[in-house]
Protein backbone atom coordinates (compact mmCIF):
# COMPACT_ATOMS: atom_id res chain seq x y z
CA UNK A 1 0.00 0.00 0.00
CA UNK A 2 2.94 2.71 0.56
CA UNK A 3 4.35 1.86 -2.73
CA UNK A 4 0.84 2.86 -4.66
CA UNK A 5 0.89 5.52 -2.63
CA UNK A 6 4.08 6.60 -3.51
CA UNK A 7 3.66 6.07 -7.06
CA UNK A 8 -0.01 7.80 -6.99
CA UNK A 9 1.26 10.65 -5.20
CA UNK A 10 4.28 11.27 -7.29
CA UNK A 11 2.03 10.91 -10.49
CA UNK A 12 -0.54 13.32 -8.92
CA UNK A 13 2.02 16.29 -8.74
CA UNK A 14 2.83 16.05 -11.93
CA UNK A 15 -0.43 15.70 -13.05
CA UNK A 16 -2.30 18.67 -11.04
CA UNK A 17 -0.42 21.57 -9.94
CA UNK A 18 -2.67 22.19 -7.17
CA UNK A 19 -1.55 19.27 -5.42
CA UNK A 20 1.26 19.39 -2.64
CA UNK A 21 2.67 17.15 -0.39
CA UNK A 22 4.23 17.68 3.02
CA UNK A 23 6.42 15.01 4.87
CA UNK A 24 7.95 14.28 8.41
CA UNK A 25 11.04 13.01 7.28
CA UNK A 26 8.81 9.59 6.89
CA UNK A 27 9.13 8.43 3.30
CA UNK A 28 11.33 11.63 1.95
CA UNK A 29 13.81 9.28 0.87
CA UNK A 30 11.03 7.71 -1.82
CA UNK A 31 9.75 11.12 -2.53
CA UNK A 32 13.49 12.80 -3.43
CA UNK A 33 12.43 12.55 -7.17
CA UNK A 34 9.60 14.19 -7.27
CA UNK A 35 10.93 16.67 -4.24
CA UNK A 36 13.31 17.66 -7.13
CA UNK A 37 11.07 18.13 -9.71
CA UNK A 38 8.33 20.01 -7.59
CA UNK A 39 10.26 21.72 -5.12
CA UNK A 40 7.85 24.65 -4.33
CA UNK A 41 5.13 21.58 -4.09
CA UNK A 42 7.26 19.24 -1.86
CA UNK A 43 7.61 20.12 1.74
CA UNK A 44 9.95 18.51 4.21
CA UNK A 45 10.01 19.88 7.52
CA UNK A 46 11.72 17.47 9.24
CA UNK A 47 10.98 15.39 12.14
CA UNK A 48 8.01 18.16 13.50
CA UNK A 49 5.08 16.22 13.26
CA UNK A 50 2.81 19.17 14.39
CA UNK A 51 4.58 22.11 11.87
CA UNK A 52 3.86 19.48 9.39
CA UNK A 53 0.13 19.73 9.95
CA UNK A 54 1.02 23.74 10.33
CA UNK A 55 2.05 23.95 7.20
CA UNK A 56 -0.40 22.05 5.89
CA UNK A 57 -3.00 24.10 6.73
CA UNK A 58 -1.02 27.25 5.34
CA UNK A 59 -0.65 26.20 1.82
CA UNK A 60 -4.91 25.03 1.92
CA UNK A 61 -5.00 28.89 2.69
CA UNK A 62 -3.64 29.45 -0.56
CA UNK A 63 -5.74 26.84 -2.33
CA UNK A 64 -3.51 24.27 -2.68
CA UNK A 65 -4.57 20.27 -1.86
CA UNK A 66 -2.27 19.26 0.33
CA UNK A 67 -1.28 15.62 1.25
CA UNK A 68 0.07 14.82 4.86
CA UNK A 69 1.97 11.86 5.12
CA UNK A 70 3.78 9.86 8.21
CA UNK A 71 3.12 6.76 10.30
CA UNK A 72 -0.17 6.88 11.87
CA UNK A 73 1.02 8.02 15.64
CA UNK A 74 3.21 10.40 14.51
CA UNK A 75 0.54 12.27 12.20
CA UNK A 76 -3.09 11.74 14.05
CA UNK A 77 -1.99 11.10 17.52
CA UNK A 78 1.14 13.57 18.07
CA UNK A 79 -0.74 16.48 15.58
CA UNK A 80 -4.46 16.32 16.98
CA UNK A 81 -4.19 19.60 17.96
CA UNK A 82 -2.89 21.11 15.19
CA UNK A 83 -5.34 18.81 13.14
CA UNK A 84 -8.52 20.45 14.77
CA UNK A 85 -6.71 24.22 14.78
CA UNK A 86 -5.05 24.66 11.44
CA UNK A 87 -7.41 22.84 9.44
CA UNK A 88 -10.66 22.43 10.75
CA UNK A 89 -10.93 25.55 13.16
CA UNK A 90 -9.57 27.89 10.04
CA UNK A 91 -11.97 25.69 7.80
CA UNK A 92 -9.79 24.13 4.90
CA UNK A 93 -8.76 20.84 4.80
CA UNK A 94 -5.90 18.41 3.65
CA UNK A 95 -6.05 14.68 2.66
CA UNK A 96 -4.24 12.78 5.53
CA UNK A 97 -2.32 9.74 4.57
CA UNK A 98 -1.24 7.41 7.56
CA UNK A 99 1.13 4.41 7.81
CA UNK A 100 1.90 1.79 10.34
CA UNK A 101 -1.92 0.96 10.86
CA UNK A 102 -2.47 -0.53 14.62
CA UNK A 103 0.70 -2.37 14.96
CA UNK A 104 2.70 -2.73 11.46
CA UNK A 105 5.77 -2.23 12.81
CA UNK A 106 5.34 -4.35 15.51
CA UNK A 107 8.70 -4.77 16.99
CA UNK A 108 9.48 -0.87 17.17
CA UNK A 109 6.96 -1.28 19.79
CA UNK A 110 3.88 1.48 21.07
CA UNK A 111 5.73 4.92 20.32
CA UNK A 112 4.74 3.41 16.18
CA UNK A 113 0.85 1.51 16.93
CA UNK A 114 -1.90 3.86 16.56
CA UNK A 115 -5.09 1.53 17.29
CA UNK A 116 -7.00 4.78 18.33
CA UNK A 117 -5.96 6.54 15.27
CA UNK A 118 -9.76 6.30 13.35
CA UNK A 119 -11.48 6.82 16.84
CA UNK A 120 -9.51 10.28 17.08
CA UNK A 121 -10.15 11.76 13.85
CA UNK A 122 -13.91 10.48 14.57
CA UNK A 123 -13.80 13.35 17.31
CA UNK A 124 -14.00 15.75 14.44
CA UNK A 125 -16.95 16.42 11.79
CA UNK A 126 -17.00 15.93 8.38
CA UNK A 127 -14.07 13.62 7.60
CA UNK A 128 -13.84 11.25 5.26
CA UNK A 129 -12.20 7.97 6.78
CA UNK A 130 -10.86 5.03 4.00
CA UNK A 131 -9.43 2.43 5.01
CA UNK A 132 -8.16 0.29 2.09
CA UNK A 133 -7.98 -3.95 1.94
CA UNK A 134 -5.26 -3.80 -0.97
CA UNK A 135 -3.11 -1.93 -1.77
CA UNK A 136 -5.19 -2.27 -5.52
CA UNK A 137 -7.40 -0.28 -3.87
CA UNK A 138 -5.04 3.12 -3.13
CA UNK A 139 -5.01 4.22 -5.69
CA UNK A 140 -8.61 5.47 -6.92
CA UNK A 141 -9.24 5.90 -2.96
CA UNK A 142 -6.28 8.73 -2.96
CA UNK A 143 -7.19 10.32 -6.31
CA UNK A 144 -11.17 10.83 -5.48
CA UNK A 145 -9.82 12.12 -2.29
CA UNK A 146 -7.54 14.45 -3.45
CA UNK A 147 -9.83 15.80 -6.19
CA UNK A 148 -12.00 16.19 -3.45
CA UNK A 149 -12.67 19.66 -1.14
CA UNK A 150 -13.31 18.00 1.96
CA UNK A 151 -10.74 16.67 4.80
CA UNK A 152 -10.21 12.84 4.23
CA UNK A 153 -7.69 10.24 6.06
CA UNK A 154 -5.94 7.44 4.38
CA UNK A 155 -5.05 4.57 6.41
CA UNK A 156 -2.30 2.32 4.92
CA UNK A 157 -1.41 -1.02 6.02
CA UNK A 158 0.83 -4.00 5.63
CA UNK A 159 -1.83 -6.12 6.35
CA UNK A 160 -4.62 -6.86 3.37
CA UNK A 161 -6.65 -9.04 1.94
CA UNK A 162 -6.45 -11.23 -1.22
CA UNK A 163 -7.55 -8.94 -3.85
CA UNK A 164 -9.08 -5.73 -3.98
CA UNK A 165 -12.06 -4.85 -3.86
CA UNK A 166 -13.88 -2.33 -6.53
CA UNK A 167 -16.39 -0.10 -4.26
CA UNK A 168 -17.81 3.33 -3.72
CA UNK A 169 -17.40 2.59 0.57
CA UNK A 170 -20.63 1.82 0.61
CA UNK A 171 -21.77 -2.13 2.16
CA UNK A 172 -20.86 -4.60 -0.64
CA UNK A 173 -22.35 -7.82 -0.07
CA UNK A 174 -18.88 -10.38 -0.11
CA UNK A 175 -21.17 -13.58 0.84
CA UNK A 176 -24.81 -14.14 1.26
CA UNK A 177 -26.12 -16.15 3.98
CA UNK A 178 -29.75 -15.53 3.06
CA UNK A 179 -32.48 -13.06 5.07
CA UNK A 180 -32.53 -12.61 8.30
CA UNK A 181 -28.90 -14.27 8.95
CA UNK A 182 -26.25 -12.52 11.14
CA UNK A 183 -24.61 -9.76 9.38
CA UNK A 184 -20.44 -9.02 9.72
CA UNK A 185 -19.53 -6.30 8.27
CA UNK A 186 -15.46 -6.07 7.64
CA UNK A 187 -13.56 -3.16 7.24
CA UNK A 188 -10.36 -3.07 5.19
CA UNK A 189 -7.87 -6.11 5.81
CA UNK A 190 -10.29 -7.87 7.88
CA UNK A 191 -12.11 -8.96 5.60
CA UNK A 192 -10.58 -12.25 4.78
CA UNK A 193 -10.03 -13.18 8.02
CA UNK A 194 -13.66 -12.72 8.79
CA UNK A 195 -14.72 -14.78 6.05
CA UNK A 196 -12.71 -17.60 6.58
CA UNK A 197 -14.08 -17.21 10.51
CA UNK A 198 -17.63 -17.52 9.37
CA UNK A 199 -17.01 -19.78 6.01
CA UNK A 200 -19.56 -22.38 7.41
CA UNK A 201 -21.87 -20.95 9.66
CA UNK A 202 -25.00 -18.99 8.63
CA UNK A 203 -23.43 -15.17 8.39
CA UNK A 204 -23.77 -12.81 6.14
CA UNK A 205 -20.32 -11.12 5.09
CA UNK A 206 -20.07 -7.01 3.84
CA UNK A 207 -17.35 -5.27 3.23
CA UNK A 208 -16.72 -1.65 3.56
CA UNK A 209 -12.89 0.50 3.39
CA UNK A 210 -14.89 3.81 3.83
CA UNK A 211 -15.87 3.69 7.45
CA UNK A 212 -16.45 7.27 7.66
CA UNK A 213 -18.99 7.82 6.44
CA UNK A 214 -20.58 4.94 7.64
CA UNK A 215 -23.41 3.68 4.80
CA UNK A 216 -26.31 3.49 7.79
CA UNK A 217 -28.71 2.99 4.86
CA UNK A 218 -26.96 -0.38 3.37
CA UNK A 219 -26.39 -1.67 7.04
CA UNK A 220 -30.40 -1.00 7.93
CA UNK A 221 -30.97 -3.18 4.03
CA UNK A 222 -28.89 -5.80 5.10
CA UNK A 223 -29.31 -6.35 9.10
CA UNK A 224 -31.31 -8.43 11.06
CA UNK A 225 -31.03 -8.96 14.83
CA UNK A 226 -27.63 -9.33 15.33
CA UNK A 227 -24.66 -7.80 13.76
CA UNK A 228 -20.64 -8.21 14.46
CA UNK A 229 -18.49 -5.43 13.49
CA UNK A 230 -15.01 -6.40 12.54
CA UNK A 231 -12.37 -3.44 12.83
CA UNK A 232 -8.31 -3.41 12.23
CA UNK A 233 -8.55 -0.70 14.52
CA UNK A 234 -9.75 0.12 18.38
CA UNK A 235 -12.76 -2.31 19.41
CA UNK A 236 -15.97 -0.07 19.36
CA UNK A 237 -14.57 2.34 16.95
CA UNK A 238 -18.19 2.26 15.24
CA UNK A 239 -20.21 0.68 17.35
CA UNK A 240 -22.15 4.11 17.77
CA UNK A 241 -23.38 4.74 14.40
CA UNK A 242 -24.58 0.77 14.47
CA UNK A 243 -26.58 1.91 17.51
CA UNK A 244 -27.97 4.84 15.78
CA UNK A 245 -28.95 3.28 12.65
CA UNK A 246 -30.55 0.25 14.33
CA UNK A 247 -31.55 2.31 16.99
CA UNK A 248 -35.94 1.74 16.16
CA UNK A 249 -35.16 -2.09 15.89
CA UNK A 250 -34.37 -4.72 18.55
CA UNK A 251 -30.26 -6.10 17.80
CA UNK A 252 -27.61 -6.95 19.24
CA UNK A 253 -23.61 -5.94 18.48
CA UNK A 254 -20.71 -7.51 18.81
CA UNK A 255 -17.56 -5.11 18.44
CA UNK A 256 -14.25 -6.67 17.61
CA UNK A 257 -11.20 -4.72 17.07
CA UNK A 258 -7.74 -4.31 18.63
CA UNK A 259 -8.51 -4.02 22.31
CA UNK A 260 -7.65 -1.33 24.89
CA UNK A 261 -4.95 -3.24 26.85
CA UNK A 262 -1.45 -2.57 26.27
CA UNK A 263 0.34 -5.83 25.33
CA UNK A 264 3.90 -5.22 26.71
CA UNK A 265 5.40 -7.41 23.79
CA UNK A 266 6.79 -7.06 19.96
CA UNK A 267 6.29 -9.83 17.73
CA UNK A 268 5.49 -9.66 14.30
CA UNK A 269 1.89 -7.72 12.96
CA UNK A 270 0.56 -10.95 12.58
CA UNK A 271 1.70 -12.14 15.88
CA UNK A 272 -0.54 -9.31 17.41
CA UNK A 273 -3.21 -10.33 14.82
CA UNK A 274 -3.43 -13.29 16.73
CA UNK A 275 -2.95 -12.12 20.12
CA UNK A 276 -5.74 -9.73 19.98
CA UNK A 277 -7.86 -12.50 18.28
CA UNK A 278 -8.32 -10.81 15.00
CA UNK A 279 -6.94 -13.98 13.07
CA UNK A 280 -9.59 -16.45 11.49
CA UNK A 281 -9.91 -18.82 14.69
CA UNK A 282 -10.18 -15.98 17.31
CA UNK A 283 -12.66 -14.61 15.30
CA UNK A 284 -14.36 -17.70 15.09
CA UNK A 285 -14.66 -18.23 18.51
CA UNK A 286 -15.67 -14.99 19.40
CA UNK A 287 -18.64 -15.00 16.50
CA UNK A 288 -19.78 -18.76 17.44
CA UNK A 289 -19.50 -17.03 21.23
CA UNK A 290 -21.45 -14.54 20.46
CA UNK A 291 -24.03 -17.11 18.23
CA UNK A 292 -24.52 -19.25 20.31
CA UNK A 293 -25.61 -16.79 23.47
CA UNK A 294 -28.63 -15.52 21.07
CA UNK A 295 -29.85 -18.59 20.52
Amino acid sequence: MRDAFVDTTTALLAEQPRTALVLADISAASFAPAAGRHPDRVLNVGIREQLMVGVAGGLALTGLRPIVHSYAPFLVERAYEQIKLDLDHQGVSAVLVGIGASYDRAAAGQTHWSPADVALIDTLAGWTVHVPGHAGEVPALLRAAVAGDGPAYLRLSTLGNDRPRGTDGSLAVVRDAGPGAPLLVAVGPALDAAVAAVADLGVTVAYTHRPRPFDAAGLRALAGAEVILVEPYLAGTSARLVGDALADRPHRLLSLGVGREELRRYGSAADHTRWRGLDAEGLRRSVSAFLEVGR
